[in-house]
């Protein structure tokens, strides 16, 4: 009897078997998930690690939000320049305190290209090379490309000289991030203010020409007055 009951179950298994091994055969394979990347600019620099100044940066005046919106709508793509900590560390106590909320944003700024540049893009780039802090054609915020070598490049603000050269993130069309080894800092506010022009001199001959006059106008005065004096004096004498 059991062998009976054990033959239906046996044939309807290896029916089982067979129709499952024809079903998975005939599914379409499915594509790999594609991995999945930073989600915004934080993220980037939190996972290359030592961008803690920088990234307060980012959040203190909004641009990480900013830079994150730009990406999702902006065909041109951006460049960002990271310096890290080390770098801020360098800097004279209190300069970042030092500054205002505008600065602090400009200084950010200063340190993004508003479209997507490779390493060799940037050795063949235009001088200066426009920044989001403001127009480098009018000679304001200018950011220069001086010289390049390899895989990296120089570059220069009028008050420090960095290089570019090792690239944090780049997905090859909308964003690129490269680490810097100073901070760049732009003309516009840490450049010394201009002296006031300085009052003119008088000469050493005016001073003494004057000293000679105004003793010659005080003392002999009265001696001139004395000697007309005798001199009348005498006429009278005369004619009596």
């Amino acid at each position: 009897m059991k062998q009976v009951l054990l033959v239906p179950f046996l044939l309807f298994w290896i029916f089982f078997v067979l129709h499952s091994t024809t079903t998975s055969a005939q599914s379409p394979a499915q594509s790999p998930a594609a991995p999945s990347g930073p989600s915004d600019i934080l993220s980037i620099l939190k996972k290359a690690g030592h961008f803690t100044t920088f990234i307060r940066l980012l959040k203190n005046t909004d641009m990480a939000e900013q830079i994150n919106g730009q990406l999702k709508k902006n065909s041109l793509g951006l460049t960002i320049f990271a310096p890290p900590d080390s770098c801020f560390s360098n800097l004279k106590l209190g300069t970042l305190n030092s500054l205002t909320d505008k600065q602090q944003l400009q200084l950010v700024q200063f340190h993004i290209l508003p479209s997507f540049y490779s390493i060799l893009q940037l050795q063949t780039a235009t001088n200066p090379v426009h920044t989001l802090a403001g127009d480098s054609n009018d000679g304001h915020f200018q950011l220069n490309v001086t010289s390049s070598s390899g895989e990296q490049v120089n570059l220069t603000t009028g008050i420090v000289s960095a290089t570019a050269a090792d690239t944090i993130y780049t997905d090859n069309s909308q964003l690129a991030v490269y680490r810097v080894d100073q901070v760049l800092l732009p003309l516009e506010i840490f450049g010394s203010p201009s002296p006031p022009p300085s009052k003119p001199k008088q000469s050493a001959a005016t001073t003494a020409s004057t000293s000679e006059t105004s003793g010659l106008i005080g003392p002999n005065l009265p001696q001139t007055a004395i000697s007309l004096g005798v001199a009348v004096g005498a006429m009278f004498s005369f004619w009596l």
